[in-house]
């Protein structure tokens, strides 16, 4: 019995793609780059070449389109991975349009076969291969034989232990069109605007041997090339929680007793209050008091760098290199971007607290594809980076009503482990601030409304509230009811 062939997986050295591949791209594999025009297909393709390419591994490039190879260097040399050493060295490019105009498609393959047996490269590209085939299409040339071309094509490359990549402008993946078949790896790149964001994905239809990362993949072209972010590995099996439980401390010592000794170590806390009710603050003392146990933490900011006055404890933790700060812009993330920048900096500090502030935040700050199943992402995001083994604490804005107890605007609640709300009632024509623990999984709980008040040390939290206060099931009491409305407008 023959032994089992194994077969060498090149690191193609886009960021994150080897993972959707499976592990790398197979040797001597036969592949097309397919997509849209301006999706990246070519740029893809070169910071493969760049990356791969070596004196013992040449390249040959062969441009197929009116424009010649210097013009498309031109463009190329932008990016990061362009080595302009590598030219002609360990990188040769063939202009083929000549060829190509001619429309045979015999002549377009001799021409191919020359080059290759003259300089014997080990992998190989034609940009793009669909102008070859629309350039014979428009001959009247009875011998143009698509299918037959691209088998000789396949079957010469794999002879020569070529690993091969046909870059084409393909509109849909249900074209009838004999490359897809004879590709053993088919590579389709997306694109979509809508609003003021631009959304690509990859999606690896086909690769012959390996298993490949299923669904759309966003990706990003930046000035260091394309980055693919692949969604973070999920432990399908929840972690059994270990007694007696380690509970991290707030920063609050009373609420520290509330929650029943502090929050459970990777645990996920929401908490829920209208604006000005302290969440960011709460937050901040979070991570603060992580430092002072010799802690590292990272906090997500979508809304108000942590710059201001109130925040200036946190703003110095954040320079002292105590907690790291994700703070994107970009108004067309994705949630596995948004995961890898968070787990990427969790890594880099080995934090084991994080922080974003906030969900409404988070929200906006993805494209509007990904806000329409957002329940979703989020539930992926907190699965993932408990998975990494940090406490994670949300905030999320939430409108006050006396009527009306929710804990989140997004259905959320059910996603985390614990939830803390905060709520502001009305006495006596001032406005309190009253916390209550709603929910700390596996977990005894205090169950009493706090008031609390907010001072230059941050969150002070008092006694139960009394029943003869009026206050219970959050009602204002009878003297407020005037100006119940006027107060429910200004919060």
């Amino acid at each position: 019995m023959s032994s089992k062939v194994t077969i060498n997986r090149l690191a193609t050295g886009v960021p994150g793609l080897d993972e959707v591949l499976g592990g790398g791209l197979p040797e001597f594999s036969f592949n097309l780059i397919a997509g849209p025009p301006g999706c990246g297909k070519t740029t893809l393709a070169h910071q493969m070449m760049f990356a791969l390419a070596t004196p013992e591994r040449p390249a040959l490039f062969f441009t197929v389109l009116g424009e010649p190879p210097l013009k498309m260097l031109r463009y190329q040399q932008q990016f990061d991975f362009f080595d302009s050493e590598a030219i002609n060295q360990s990188i040769r490019y063939v202009n083929l349009a000549d060829d190509t105009l001619a429309g045979d498609l015999d002549e377009v393959l001799r021409r191919i076969v020359s080059e290759v047996e003259a300089h014997s490269p080990s992998l190989v590209f034609v940009d793009s291969f669909r102008s070859v085939v629309l350039a014979s299409q428009t001959q009247d040339n009875p011998n143009n034989n698509l299918p037959q071309f691209v088998q000789q094509l396949g079957m010469l490359m794999t002879t020569w232990q070529a690993t091969t990549f046909l870059i084409g402008e393909y509109f849909t993946e249900t074209d009838t069109n004999p490359i897809f078949t004879v590709a053993d790896g088919l590579i389709w790149l997306r694109q979509s605007v809508q609003r003021n964001s631009m959304v690509r994905k990859m999606e690896i239809m086909k690769m012959r041997g390996q298993p490949t990362l299923p669904g759309l993949h966003t990706f990003r072209i930046a000035t260091s090339g394309i980055k693919v972010f692949a969604p973070a590995t999920l432990n399908p099996v929840e972690a059994s929680l270990a007694f007696p439980i380690k509970r991290l401390k707030m920063g609050v010592p009373q609420l520290d007793d509330m929650l029943g000794g502090g929050l459970p170590q990777g645990y996920s806390l929401l908490v829920a209050g209208p604006s000005g009710s302290g969440k960011s603050i709460l937050a901040a003392t979070f991570l603060a008091e992580g430092a002072r146990n010799g802690e590292t933490g990272v906090i997500a900011v979508f809304e108000q760098r942590p710059n201001h006055s109130q925040n200036a404890m946190l703003a110095g933790l954040i320079q002292n290199g105590q907690v790291g700060l994700v703070d994107s812009r970009a108004p067309d993330l994705s949630i596995d971007e948004i995961v890898q920048l968070l787990l990427s900096e969790i890594s880099r500090l080995k934090a084991t607290r994080l922080v974003i502030d906030s969900l409404s935040g988070f929200e906006l700050a993805l494209a509007p594809t990904f806000r329409e199943d957002f329940r979703e992402s989020l539930s992926r995001m907190v699965t993932a980076l408990t998975g990494a083994g940090v406490s994670v604490l949300m905030t999320s804005e939430l409108e006050d009503r006396y009527t009306d107890l929710r804990f989140s605007p997004h259905g959320t609640a059910f996603l985390t482990d614990a939830i803390i709300v905060q709520r502001y009632i009305e006495v006596r024509s001032r406005l309190l601030r009253i916390m209550a623990v709603v929910k700390v999984r596996a977990s005894d709980h205090s169950d009493e409304l706090r008031q609390y008040h907010i001072d230059d040390n941050g969150l002070q939290i008092g006694e139960m509230l009394a029943d003869q206060e009026g206050l219970l099931g959050g009602r204002p009491t009878k003297q407020s009811s005037g100006a119940e409305h006027a107060g429910n407008q200004n919060v």
